[in-house]
């Protein structure tokens, strides 16, 4: 009931028991294939060994049973797939699996499994820099409160708030490119590593499977050193990490306190059982939820590299479900963000509104830093922090202590402190920023794979 809730479709069909299964079962025919090649195995056995390497002709609870005694899925589908390919051609079942071990199978099918679902990131992560590009471009100039530590601080520019959402997301596709050529990798050693089976054509097997499969060929077979996979899960970790901070901005901006920027709306979307006023930031739930379960997950794939001499026990097992639920999570995460950001209800009113909540407080330091030349940097500071006690405690704006104060108008007219008090005059540099943001997108956008 709660995949469609935290997963995509095509993630979740990636690594379901199929896609694992298909996974390990396109190595075996590839495998097949590489060795007819390098000529260990009859050309004419590689038909029939190809012909059942197709998911759905395995009883995939059968497996799961023989995996339980096994101790992996892979010895129990070899085993399957030699007797379904001895039913067919008794001779070609004596190369099922010519010169591999279980890892093999079971860490290229991931390779494969993994190759798939960076695809499906990739394409997403697109659609997001998009989505936050189109953002930050219309919303440049509208001003918004700047908050830290929660309380408002001074203005900025809602555009600037998602050019940093999109800076982000563009380090992160950036990142995803990258880990493509150090994390995708064929795994092909034999029993100890040494491709010891095949005699001295092991790597000409090695090269016709790389090839056969599209992965690239490493300097050695790596079953006991995880940093590839650790570092699909770190990279996840932090891709999500950051759409959590995307979810948590637009859930606080959701509350009914706030009320500047809401997620889309829709039948039965982010109701509530009980109160019909309801609008609830659902897609920022299930972000946040992945973003909260997420580390804990890269952490068991962190500790799991270390593994013993070159095969792990246990530590290698642990990776089974781990990675792939990053995956999914991850997907899942991405996907709601980009709905999320998609369909984005601005209100600009509603924050320019909001500036005006703390009666000119939240332009203190304007007003401290127009100060600043005539009365040096901390003489002014301590002037508008007393305007700014008085202010509270008389329950008046700001702009009207100060022009009583002798030690302000001595220095800025009324015309000056007008001025000042309006958010638009103290934005920075926030436009040119987004620019910026929007530039350097513009010319380093990855292609989509």
């Amino acid at each position: 009931m709660l995949d469609a809730l935290f997963r995509t479709d095509a993630v979740r069909e990636i690594f379901s028991d199929a896609g694992r299964l298909q996974g390990m079962l396109d190595f075996e025919a590839a495998l097949a294939r590489a060795a007819a090649r390098a000529g260990l195995i009859p050309e004419a056995v590689v038909a029939d060994i190809e012909s059942e390497c197709r998911a759905e002709l395995f009883d995939i609870g059968a497996l799961a049973r023989g995996a339980e005694s096994a101790g992996n899925t892979a010895i129990p589908m070899v085993k399957a797939l030699t007797a379904r390919v001895e039913a067919r051609n008794a001779d070609a079942a004596r190369y099922v699996h010519w010169g591999a071990t279980s890892q093999d199978a079971m860490d290229t099918g991931l390779m494969l499994q993994l190759r798939a679902a960076l695809d499906v990131l990739d394409a997403d992560t697109a659609a997001l820099s998009d989505a936050l590009a189109n953002l930050a471009k219309k919303h440049r100039r509208t001003p918004v409160a700047g908050r830290t530590w929660l309380q408002q601080a001074a203005p900025i520019t809602f555009g600037l708030k998602a050019a940093g959402w999109l800076a982000a997301i563009e380090r992160h596709r950036m990142r995803l490119q990258e880990l493509r050529a150090r994390a995708l990798a064929l795994q092909f050693g034999g029993a100890a590593g040494t491709l010891a089976a095949l005699g001295n054509r092991g790597p000409d097997v090695a090269n016709a499977l790389a090839a056969d499969l599209g992965l690239p060929l490493p300097d050695l077979p790596w079953h006991a050193h995880r940093d590839r996979v650790a570092e699909v899960a770190t990279t996840l970790g932090l891709l999500v990490g950051s759409l959590g901070k995307i979810a948590k901005d637009v859930a606080l901006s959701m509350q009914t306190e706030v009320g500047e920027a809401f997620e889309p709306a829709g039948d039965g979307r982010g109701g509530s059982s009980t109160m019909p006023h309801k609008r609830n930031p659902v897609s920022a739930a299930v972000v946040l939820s992945a973003a909260t379960r997420v580390p804990a997950l890269v952490s068991i794939m962190l500790s799991a590299m270390v593994q013993e001499h070159e095969r792990g026990l246990g530590n290698w097992h642990a990776e089974w479900e781990t990675l792939p639920e990053i995956c999914s999570l991850a997907s899942g995460a991405l996907a709601h963000v980009v709905q999320m950001v998609e369909g984005l209800t601005v209100d600009a009113v509603r924050m320019r509104d909001n500036l005006d909540i703390t009666h000119g407080l939240v332009l203190a330091e304007a007003a401290s830093a127009a100060l600043a030349p005539k009365l040096g940097r901390e003489a002014a500071h301590r002037v508008v922090e007393e305007a700014c006690r008085a202010a509270v405690e008389q329950r008046k704006h700001l702009r009207d202590i100060l022009g009583k104060d002798s030690r302000v108008t001595a220095h800025l007219g009324v015309a000056d402190l007008d001025r000042l008090f309006e958010p638009e005059n103290y934005l920075g540099v926030a436009e040119r920023l987004v620019d910026g943001v929007l530039e350097r997108r513009g010319q380093r956008v990855p292609p989509r794979q």
